[in-house]
């Protein structure tokens, strides 16, 4: 949905005959107490003298109002004063919080300006009508810091953006047990260190460009967060939008929706046309009625206001439901994707998958669908990330740090400029443990590797419990598609893979086994001439037991033009090696934009399905970039199955 501008736009100007606001006022940031709206702003004089240099000068002045519109009684609030800021007070956010108000602003302390001089500063104040004190916040390039107006589980939270002057800018949550904190740089220097653990992943493409806004402001559902979206800032061809985003209540790295298009763009003229031309920067937000008014800077120069339902932003930011649809009878089932694909992307901030993320494996545990996913980075090494789910769509619960990482040889590169890592998770519940299987490569050899991990260590993210990783297939031979079977047959534990260009079953009495005897076994897929799975054919995903018998789901490829689709199979429950059904028709293939273009194009490919009711889930990379889902009533696949077998 798009912002309302409000009629009086813009509600605040430069003042020629105030010498420290005469050349611009924006960026105001609005907070409520005791009925009165109270506007803090970047005030910016013309250019003067100031310590040998000749430039503009940026205050902080303030403004009052009694229905958040018209506002009077502008004074200047501070100015620089300590050596940090000598150079100016840029853009506040302020937050009353415990009887004060902590106003973070844009410290500049040296002239010309470079990143290591732009920092965050803090004026605490009563009444804000004086400074009761200031400090120097981060010892690193940062802007735009809020206070968040309640404590969380005890303790001040505060969101602010680092490396704004270093991209990429990382948008990033930090929490404290006492306001001294808030200014410990010591401490600070140390968050900084782990700082991929704090942030909260918001960018779409490495070109763009994400500051924080305004302070949040607790709504139904959780911290609705107005931001700060730049698209094409990196390529030199920007464009400034306002975004949204909604936080949970509790846990605020977890995202329970957001904006997937600007609120707000420039378009008026006094956004269009300033002292920085075409800029919306949003700077405060405040809830009125079922109203949320939005205050930006336009321009650079001037404070407007928009204002936009709150109930229809909320609703707009969660995502859309999923409904798979039951097939005609007699009709074969294809899958269904779910309208809000994808459903996981690349996180840029993240080096370790800024590249790509796809191929995850799922497996349902706690109430919960948990996947683990392949992450590629730059230099094209493959780690393992983590995404948890209530319902099997929106992934709420995905950490900024991996869940598993190459630590063994066969995994690690053999020389710098080689792919490697740790592919295409598989996961089985089995015997109180999630066992992994993955493809260990190390750039010149694929090899099926499998760890496991006690399901209430996997439940915590415990991650550091992992099993050493051990390959189970021969050297020098191409085998990967690994998937355990989710309970022994006889004793035995089962092992699908793909060696050569089938699918290959085996049986073992531990996985360690293996290692003495490769995995070899029985091909029990292989593919088929003048079809749609002609050139090659690998396990999707563990088997799923149905009271018909197993039902896998596999990726064929198809030569010319090495396109991946998903087609199906049924196997005997007491003996898996023999195949009771194949689906003549895949049940996807690439349709969709993200599925055809990517790293490599026309791939679908799933590592990991779930039934959650009567739907099967399935979960899978499209062009070895993103993650989609898509679902099938799993009676209807199972019957279309059946008649197949019947009929072939």
């Amino acid at each position: 949905m798009k912002a309302e501008r409000l009629p009086g736009n813009p509600i605040l100007k430069p003042i020629p005959d105030h010498g420290w606001e005469s050349l611009a006022t924006f960026n105001g940031c609005v907070v409520k107490v005791g009925g009165l709206y109270r506007m803090l702003y970047r005030a910016m004089s013309y250019p003067r003298t100031h310590l040998g240099a000749y430039l503009p000068v940026s205050f902080i002045g303030y403004a009052e109002s009694e229905d958040g519109l018209h506002f009077s009684g502008r004074r200047l609030f501070f100015g620089p004063e300590q050596e940090w800021e000598a150079f100016g007070c840029e853009d506040p956010r302020v937050t009353f919080l415990d009887g004060k108000y902590y106003v973070f602003y844009t410290a500049l302390s040296a002239f010309p300006f470079r990143p290591q001089g732009i920092r965050v500063g803090l004026a605490i104040s009563r009444d804000l009508l004086t400074v009761d004190e200031k400090h120097l916040v981060t010892p690193f390039n940062a802007k735009a810091m809020a206070l968040f107006p309640q404590r969380i589980g005890g303790k001040l939270v505060a969101v602010l953006t680092v490396n704004t002057d270093l991209p990429p800018a990382k948008i990033c949550l930090a929490f404290f047990d006492r306001e001294e904190e808030l200014w410990d740089l010591d401490r600070w220097q140390a968050w900084y260190e782990s700082l991929d653990t704090h942030v909260l992943p918001l960018m779409r493409s490495s070109v763009d460009q994400v500051e924080v806004g305004a302070p949040p402001v607790l709504v139904e559902g959780g911290w609705l967060l107005i931001y700060s979206y730049i698209k094409g800032y990196l390529r030199g061809d920007r464009t400034f939008g306002i975004e949204a985003v909604l936080l949970d209540q509790e846990d605020p790295f977890r995202v329970r929706g957001r904006t997937t298009e600007p609120i707000l763009v420039p378009e008026a003229y006094y956004e269009r046309i300033g002292h920085v031309m075409d800029v919306v920067f949003p700077s405060g937000a405040v809830v009125n009625g079922d109203e949320l008014l939005i205050y930006y800077g336009a321009a650079d120069t001037t404070v407007a206001v928009a204002k936009v339902s709150l109930p229809k932003l909320l609703a707009e930011m969660r995502p859309p439901s999923f409904l798979v649809p039951s097939p005609t009878r007699g009709d074969w089932p294809s899958l269904v994707r779910y309208e809000g694909n994808p459903i996981l992307s690349p996180r840029p901030e993240l080096g370790w998958e800024a590249k790509s993320v796809f191929n995850p494996g799922v497996v349902v545990a706690g109430g919960r669908v948990h996947m683990l996913y392949r992450a590629l980075s730059h230099d094209n090494t493959s780690v393992i990330g983590y995404a948890s789910s209530s319902d099997g769509i929106y992934f709420d619960d995905q950490p900024t740090v991996p869940a598993y990482r190459p630590r063994a040889s066969f995994e690690q590169k053999a020389s710098p400029d080689v792919p490697s890592g740790c592919e295409d998770p598989r996961l089985t519940l089995l015997d109180g443990r999630v066992y992994m299987l993955y493809t260990a490569f190390d750039g010149y050899q694929a090899r099926v590797a499998a760890t496991s991990i006690p399901l209430d260590d996997f439940l915590a993210k415990r991650w550091d419990r992992w099993e050493w990783p051990i390959v189970i297939s021969a050297p020098e031979v191409w085998d990967k598609n690994a998937a355990l079977l989710p309970r022994r047959i006889k004793g035995k534990l089962v092992v699908f893979h793909r060696l050569s260009l089938g699918i290959w079953v085996d049986w073992l009495d531990s996985l360690e086994e293996a290692q003495e005897h490769w995995l070899g076994g029985k091909v029990i897929l292989t593919p088929r001439k003048g079809m749609w799975d002609n050139r090659k054919v690998g396990i999707a995903a563990p088997p799923i037991e149905t009271e018909y018998g197993w039902l896998i789901l596999y990726h064929g490829i198809e030569e010319p033009g090495t396109i991946y689709r998903v087609g199906a199979a049924l196997l005997d429950l007491d003996d898996p090696t023999r195949v009771l059904a194949r689906s003549r028709r895949p049940l996807l293939e690439p349709e969709m934009e993200w599925e055809r273009h990517g790293l490599v194009p026309n791939v679908v490919f799933p590592c990991g399905i779930a039934v959650l009711g009567d739907d099967l889930y399935v979960y899978y990379g499209g062009a070895d970039h993103v993650i989609g889902v898509a679902g099938v009533k799993l009676k209807a696949l199972v019957e279309a199955l059946l008649r197949e077998g019947r009929e072939g």
